[in-house]
């Protein structure tokens, strides 16, 4: 048989434990806390994408990397004419 002090220990432990889950449950809840969670979260990808981006603009420099843009920047225009074009035919 259980003594008074374990029945009570177990009580205990069963109210922390309990008390932990009322937490859990109610931060799942918290509709403004994980709005301002995920804000944050979305600040620091665009901080890392911001960065990047900047690494890419100071290799731009780079006359390698500046030459291989600039196909790209034809096709992409060129890409953009035939479907203003397409567009256009279809009105």
């Amino acid at each position: 048989m259980s003594t008074e002090r374990e029945l009570r220990a177990e009580i205990e432990q069963t109210r922390a434990e309990l008390g932990e889950t009322v937490e859990a449950l109610a931060a799942k809840t918290d509709v403004k806390a994980q709005a301002s969670a995920f804000k944050a979260k979305a600040v620091r990808t665009a901080g890392k994408n911001l960065q990047a981006a900047g690494k890419n603009l100071r290799t731009a420099g780079n006359p390698r990397v500046r030459r291989s843009v600039t196909p790209v920047a034809v096709v992409a225009a060129l890409a953009a004419g035939v479907v203003l074009v397409v567009r256009g035919r279809r009105r």
